[in-house]
């Protein structure tokens, strides 16, 4: 196959009857990276010509999602504004008794031939078109119907190659009919293999969200998305998982693109998401987190978010620590006295002895961090402060119940990191409780 073309020109050309969805989205990428690769022309139209169904909100939707992740079109193009170009070749049709009208509806007359085209992924197909008949092409010459107006505008436009959908096989060969019976020349043909889900059905809202906007609402990164769906049915041939979207156009070819459908992983793509969250620098990270926990506070955000970091796939996650893993940071923690109880340390005098153990043991902490002014209230100082005491009463008599004061619970970050974020004020109060506690 021999893809050193000059002047390729590749479309996406979407239906405004539904939201923007990840499958339309790889069919956009994959002519995006296409028409990149060799310099070529990528064509965004939309094809309205269903008044009926297609709806603005829809085509905003389309945009937004294209638009959001990158995929800049060189040309835009609306099928509704196009209703001229379209009755000047019907009328040409009519007039060399090509096509004609039947009640209400010009027909196209089948000349029941053998079409066969090759398609880059599936090789040659071959159709006889008896039992396809007669087929619509318009209403009427200001009605003209999707088999017709794909066919005009894809001459038009100068479109070399179309990449679509494997579910637009069986319309192809009616559409190489109606181009031979113009004089159009017939161009390449690739069909993409439907994408699946995780159970190999076919994918649906169960398998993730719905539309695309609804993953940006989620917090995923549109990189991570790009990255995510160009390995759907795609692969580069070598063991490599991360590409931004330039890497992927000198990488992308269509003789790597497989014959059989592609597998939608949630799990995957949220493995994308956390690897490119790792290389988000902190600074943009903290933007994202003070809005998803509605704080001004800009010292305190400085200070979660690299806790936050490491415990993220998407920024949605965020409001969830909020109330659930990390919700000790906003809330004081509620907890019985014995949980402040090192349980291996245990002495063999009981419970009591041990708490009261403890008690002397968070006192000292109390009065090892009193010692810290607050600029020096940060993670290393702190354990800095109250390291030698820890080595000598012992780490897990000193340290636990410090952690437990300060969260509440069993596993948590470690307690000079919940310090450093909580303050000297709110960690001396929470230690001072665990004591009037015991």
């Amino acid at each position: 196959m021999d893809e050193a073309k000059k002047s390729v020109v590749t479309r996406f050309a979407p239906s405004p009857t539904g939201l923007f969805h990840i499958g339309s989205a790889r069919t956009a990428l994959f002519n995006y990276l296409y028409a990149r690769k060799h310099n070529g022309k990528f064509i965004l139209r939309v094809e309205d010509t269903d008044k009926t169904r297609s709806e603005k909100q829809y085509e905003d939707d389309i945009i937004s999602g294209l638009k959001w992740l990158g995929l800049e079109w060189d040309e835009f193009h609306r099928q509704s504004e196009r209703t001229e170009v379209y009755k000047k070749y019907l009328q040409k049709l009519l007039d060399e008794d090509k096509a004609y009208l039947d009640g209400k509806a010009i027909r196209f007359k089948n000349p029941n031939k053998k079409v066969v085209f090759n398609d880059l992924i599936r090789g040659e197909i071959s159709t006889q078109t008896d039992d396809v008949g007669d087929f619509v092409i318009a209403k009427d010459l200001d009605a003209p119907l999707f088999h017709f107006t794909v066919v005009v505008d894809d001459y038009e436009m100068g479109v070399t190659d179309i990449i679509r959908g494997e579910d637009h096989i069986p319309n192809t060969p009616r559409h190489i009919l109606l181009q031979e019976a113009l004089g159009f020349d017939v161009p390449n043909y690739v069909h993409l293999p439907l994408i699946l889900g995780a159970d190999r059905s076919k994918i649906s809202k169960r398998h993730g969200a719905a539309s695309l906007n609804e993953y940006k609402k989620m917090g995923y990164l549109p990189e991570a998305i790009i990255n995510f769906i160009s390995f759907i049915g795609w692969n580069p041939g070598d063991e490599r998982e991360i590409f931004s979207k330039d890497e992927l156009v000198k990488e992308f070819s269509l003789e790597r693109i497989q014959k059989s459908a592609g597998i939608f992983n949630m799990e995957r793509l949220d493995w994308y998401n956390r690897e490119y969250l790792k290389k988000l620098p902190m600074k943009d990270l903290e933007i994202h987190v003070a809005e998803e926990l509605k704080t001004k506070d800009k010292i305190f955000v400085k200070k979660i978010t690299p806790i936050i970091a490491d415990r993220i796939n998407k920024i949605s996650d965020i409001g969830e620590l909020k109330n659930g893993e990390l919700s000790f940071f906003f809330n004081d923690p509620e907890y019985a006295k014995e949980m402040l109880l090192w349980k291996p340390a245990r002495p063999s005098g009981g419970k009591e002895t041990g708490l009261e153990n403890t008690k002397k043991h968070l006192e000292e902490v109390v009065k090892f961090l009193n010692g810290l002014n607050e600029s020096e209230f940060v993670s290393d100082k702190i354990k800095e402060a109250i390291w030698n005491y820890a080595e000598k009463e012992g780490r897990g008599n000193v340290l636990w119940p410090m952690r437990a004061a300060l969260t509440g619970l069993d596993k948590s970050p470690d307690p000079f990191a919940v310090a450093g974020v909580l303050g000297k004020e709110k960690t001396i109060k929470r230690l001072k409780y665990a004591v009037e506690k015991i």
